[in-house]
């Protein structure tokens, strides 16, 4: 065992970053089928003789691989550092995924704009999109809301020198 894989594993609890275990395993199935469809297309993108699509297609063929080593490195058991690398992925704020996966989303389509390059990445970009709205946080509820919005009004009220309407 190496050193990097012994401090994954003293640091496996991860913190707390609002998503709920079923948030989580929708961002993970939906990274495993970006990974699928950006591996597929790029495959299929590769079967040309312009340059811009080869590139484009063995980009998509990299994001895939990424995208699997990231959120289900148990298909990359037999790479020596793909835990590792899981684990940094796994301390990464949403955010930080987002933004990441949505920009190898988008690089092939920019590098070569075909139906190929945006559906293969279509799935890819929309993990990034869940990311994003996991990095917003959870919805507040009406009781606090209206509690923020009552106390904004009485701030309001004291600020004017006001009180229901009335001058003082």
């Amino acid at each position: 065992m190496s050193s990097e894989e012994t401090a994954a594993s003293t640091k496996a609890i991860p913190e707390d970053d609002g998503m709920t275990w079923w948030y989580r395993w929708l961002c993970k199935i939906a990274g495993v089928l970006g990974g699928i469809s950006c591996a597929v297309a790029g495959i299929w993108n590769c079967v040309t003789v312009n340059p811009l699509n080869i590139a484009a297609g063995v980009w998509m063929v990299l994001s895939a691989f990424v995208l699997f080593l990231c959120e289900v490195p148990f298909c990359c058991q037999f790479i020596e550092f793909a835990n590792a690398v899981a684990a940094r992925a796994d301390k990464l704020r949403p955010w930080q995924k987002a933004l990441f996966y949505c920009g190898i989303a988008l690089f092939p389509i920019f590098l070569s704009f075909s139906i190929t390059t945006l559906f293969g990445n279509a799935i890819a970009f929309a993990t990034g999109v869940l990311y994003g709205l996991a990095s917003l946080g959870k919805k507040g509820d009406a009781v606090t809301y209206a509690r923020l919005q009552h106390d904004k009004q009485g701030d309001e009220e004291r600020m004017m020198g006001t009180t229901n309407g009335a001058p003082e």
